[in-house]
């Protein structure tokens, strides 16, 4: 037995993710492409991919790849907390008019979809069309 030969596994493993504001508010037409800038640098950061990303004006959707080794509940809290830690930092002015005494930005759960290559170009051209 070869145990220099390293073992190679493949998988593709995508999910479909909404995240809304909380309360509904309609944050993301003033601060969507901030909100999309730090979601790149976190999937980045920890390894993951955002296939498709689009916001609408209350609620965003991702489309992302990952590796089994992490759990869609662990890249849910890791994108809602650094995002909402993040956007605070740099719109804490415009964010502390809309909520009062609190440092939150999304609401509480969120949407998830497992989706199989087939309909990837499907989910992708959703994603794409929303906003």
């Amino acid at each position: 037995m070869d145990y220099h030969t390293k073992n190679h596994s493949n998988f593709l493993l995508m999910c479909h993710l909404i995240f809304v504001c909380k309360y509904r508010k309609k944050l993301l037409i003033q601060l969507g492409n901030d909100v999309k800038q730090l979601m790149h640098d976190i999937a980045n950061r920890y390894h993951f991919r955002i296939v498709e990303m689009e916001v609408d004006k209350d609620h965003i959707h991702l489309l992302i790849q990952y590796e089994p080794k992490m759990s869609i509940l662990e890249i849910v809290r890791l994108l809602k907390q650094m995002t909402t830690f993040h956007i605070w930092k740099q719109h804490e002015k415009y964010l502390s008019k809309h909520f009062w005494k609190e440092q939150t930005f999304w609401s509480d759960g969120y949407f998830a979809c497992s989706i199989g290559n087939v309909s990837k170009e499907m989910i992708q051209k959703y994603i794409h069309e929303q906003g």
